[in-house]
């Protein structure tokens, strides 16, 4: 089997889940297929055909995404199967499917419908994007949803979408790429006390990751409580200057905050986790969430809100603990609050109780390691290659 990966990003240069997934996906992929193409964009990198996003030049980053993904058609060599990952690949997968009659997997890591916000940063794009992504869902042999929560979305924002062309299979981790680091330059170098308890969280500046209800929250944190913010690229100027506002409300009142605006690389990100006392996670939208993930498998337990398929990594009470998030009362201030002041007592819950939260780091390690492999990945991955290829053919008929 001969299959061609569609993608935005590719290691090294990688910015959210669908990259990491990607990056890890694919040398696991090579050992159970004859071949895999890599057609990515952005800067050159090796083992990707890379392709920039600069046509038509000055042009909305929607339709931007779009010329590119006409030329990563192009480039795509002869191939059985066709994966795109996220809305910025899918129109190419929708031209490979037809311009070499072959069968289209698309993986659900999100869903436009379900990202309204993004109207702020793309403009008429989003229309652009939602469009695109639709048809790539109607058009799709196979839709691989990351977490078993997407199933229901995927039918609320695509009913046409029969359950039989849905598969599921959850993100993953590397347990040896991401274990406990316990020397100290990278946290130390970030000027935070290793005395003092340290909440951390790791992620854009975007709607979805909830960061304002974080720093809101924060002010309810103990007093000799931390935290550290690893945090950057806002989807838009507004969003950037809310979360400053934020930021210096926050600063104004507690001491022991730290801003890292920068992106630090994958081993200084572990080694800020294995020392954080609690990862925080207040996304408002989350298809799984492979930073949760990422801080289990370094022995830290999480605080997160319980939405999409966050509970099905996150074992509430276990490797950490859950705050209710319902995304339709988004506008009620009450509610809101409520949120915000739960997820502050829960954070509070674990600092001040170092036993417990060793111990839901030591459970959330071992989870990572039995659930979330991503050779176990790769082969059910493969397996719904073979169910694409099949209803492919049997459409043709």
């Amino acid at each position: 089997m001969r299959v061609s990966i569609l993608t935005r990003e590719y290691p090294p240069f990688i910015y959210g889940g669908a990259g990491v997934h990607v990056g890890q996906l694919v040398p696991q992929l090579r050992k159970f297929v004859d071949s895999v193409d890599v057609q990515a964009m952005g800067e050159p990198r090796e083992g990707a055909t890379a392709h920039p996003e600069t046509f038509p030049p000055g042009a909305n980053a929607a339709l931007r995404t779009v010329g590119t993904d006409v030329a990563m058609t192009a480039a795509t060599p002869e191939v059985d199967v066709v994966h795109a990952h996220t809305w910025y690949a899918c129109f190419s997968g929708i031209l490979t499917k037809h311009f070499q009659d072959i069968p289209l997997v698309v993986t659900a890591h999100s869903l436009e419908p379900d990202r309204p916000w993004k109207v702020e940063q793309l403009g008429g794009g989003y229309r652009v994007s939602s469009w695109v992504e639709k048809t790539a869902y109607a058009e799709a042999d196979a839709v691989i949803a990351v977490s078993a929560a997407m199933i229901q979305n995927i039918q609320n924002a695509y009913p046409f979408v029969e359950r039989e062309r849905i598969h599921v299979v959850k993100n993953g981790i590397d347990p040896e790429e991401f274990k406990p680091d316990h020397n100290t330059d990278v946290i130390e170098s970030l000027g935070v006390d290793l005395n003092k308890p340290i909440v951390t969280f790791v992620g854009r500046i975007t709607r979805q990751k909830g960061m304002i209800h974080l720093v809101r929250a924060a002010q309810m944190f103990d007093p000799d409580t931390q935290l550290l913010l690893l945090a950057g690229a806002p989807d838009t100027p507004e969003i950037a200057a809310e979360f400053d506002k934020a930021f210096g409300e926050l600063n104004a009142v507690r001491s022991g905050v730290t801003w890292v605006q920068e992106m630090l690389p994958r081993a200084s990100v572990r080694q800020v986790l294995t020392h954080s006392t609690v990862f925080a996670c207040p996304s408002i939208y989350e298809p799984l969430g492979i930073v949760n993930l990422e801080a289990m498998a370094c022995e830290t337990p999480v605080v997160a809100s319980a939405v999409g398929g966050i509970p099905e990594v996150v074992v509430d009470g276990e490797t950490g603990l859950l705050v209710p998030y319902d995304p339709k009362r988004a506008g009620d201030a009450a509610f809101i609050a409520n949120f915000e002041r739960e997820f502050a007592d829960k954070v509070n819950r674990i600092t001040r109780d170092p036993e417990l939260g060793k111990a839901m780091g030591k459970a959330g390690r071992e989870r990572c390691i039995a659930e979330f492999s991503w050779e176990k990945i790769a082969q059910e991955t493969v397996a719904v290659y073979e169910a694409a290829i099949a209803h492919h053919a049997a459409a043709k008929k």
